[in-house]
């Protein structure tokens, strides 16, 4: 490349402007949708006010990795700059983030979270006008069905802003769908699987738990955070299902070694830097690769009885959640966990290395991806 490969995540993600690009078609996308749903009726003016204040919250602070990942994908397999075909990469680029989007709306009310970036989370805004209108029925029900039905409603503007987006390259297009349709349903399986392992038995086998943890964050996150946006950035230059599929499989490992890394900060973040109350995953009783081997490495006693105690704790305090940190040290799971982020991100360069990727790609994404593990927020 001409110049060094910026350091830091927002920039690596200006380069060929593909965050303005990327943001204005997420701009034009919801307001049209906006615009559409106050056309339905006067009564569901709400719900477009609400789409354009969430959004700005869940798009606006969004990292665009995922279509950083698309877009670099689709230049390291000789893809161009400019031209319909890149329109298109950056269109789908969009949708990956409207469906991101989607996904933490629906996360949100599942996981009963009060804030998302600093702000309050969708169905806690619905539940406050609702309160704070003095309407009839339980508030909380409400808002939980407002950021429901939010959520569908960007869902639909990913599937709209994908279908535009393959209109500019047919040769590809059933392609280019199958395999977003294959996320699509990969995710969702992943978000039952979180569920179900929030309700099973817990603490005992904690090497069994550790796998459940793995196979949930490998099915939810792994996929559409970053293998399979690279999947579709090859499909969209031409390169074909084999090539395809060999940056799927570099992005599996970094994938899950990018979640690995916000389960880390979701105990130890910064709060000012990651938009979340510290300890918030501690409160919500997230069941992660991180406490099952802090589980796995406390002996029966008091500290591996306040670990138990904490996990899905809402009234968990600061003291508290300082305390839990220090016992999830003391068990050696914080530098296990470290060090299994540091094998799969190891694992994935090797693949990324034997992928046949062209320049300026393939130094982005080596870039990106160490900035997918090596971050703070």
């Amino acid at each position: 490349m001409s110049s060094p490969v910026p350091a830091t995540p927002a920039a690596l993600v200006d380069v060929e402007h593909l965050r303005s690009r990327v943001d204005e078609a997420l701009t034009a996308h919801l307001a049209s949708l906006a615009a559409e749903i106050a056309g339905v009726s006067g009564a569901a003016g709400g719900a477009a006010t609400a789409l354009t204040d969430q959004a700005s919250v869940l798009l606006s602070g969004g990292k665009r990795l995922r279509a950083a990942l698309c877009w670099w994908s689709f230049r390291a397999h000789g893809g161009s700059a400019s031209g319909p075909a890149a329109e298109s990469v950056v269109r789908t680029g969009a949708a990956l983030e409207l469906f991101q989007a989607a996904a933490l709306l629906h996360d949100d009310v599942m996981d009963n979270s009060d804030t998302r970036r600093g702000a309050p989370t969708a169905h806690r805004s619905f539940a406050g006008r609702h309160a704070a209108s003095g309407w009839s029925g339980d508030s909380a029900r409400f808002g939980e069905a407002g950021a429901i039905l939010l959520g569908d409603l960007v869902l639909v503007a990913a599937q709209r802003e994908l279908t535009a987006a393959l209109a500019g390259v047919p040769g590809v297009a059933w392609e280019v769908r199958a395999a977003f349709d294959r996320m699509q349903t990969e995710v969702v399986t992943g978000q039952y699987l979180d569920v179900l392992v929030q309700a099973e038995p817990w603490g005992t086998d904690p090497a069994a738990d550790e796998s459940r943890a793995r196979a949930v964050l490998r099915a939810k996150a792994a996929g559409y955070s970053v293998a399979s946006p690279l999947e579709l950035g090859a499909l969209l230059a031409g390169a074909g299902r084999e090539r395809a599929a060999l940056v799927h499989t570099a992005g599996v490992p970094l994938g899950e070694a990018f979640q690995l890394r916000d389960d880390v900060l979701g105990v130890f973040g910064d709060p000012a830097v990651t938009g979340k109350p510290a300890g918030d995953d501690l409160r919500e009783g997230k069941r992660t690769v991180l406490v099952a081997r802090a589980m796995a490495g406390l002996p029966s006693g008091p500290g591996r009885e306040l670990l138990v105690g904490a996990l899905g704790d809402p009234g968990l305090s600061d003291d508290g959640v300082r305390r839990v940190r220090e016992i999830i040290v003391e068990s050696g799971a914080l530098d296990g966990v470290e060090r299994l982020v540091t094998e799969l991100y190891g694992t994935a360069t090797e693949r990324l290395d034997g992928a046949e990727l062209t320049e300026p790609g393939r130094e982005m994404l080596f870039a990106i991806a160490r900035a997918l593990v090596d971050r703070e927020a």
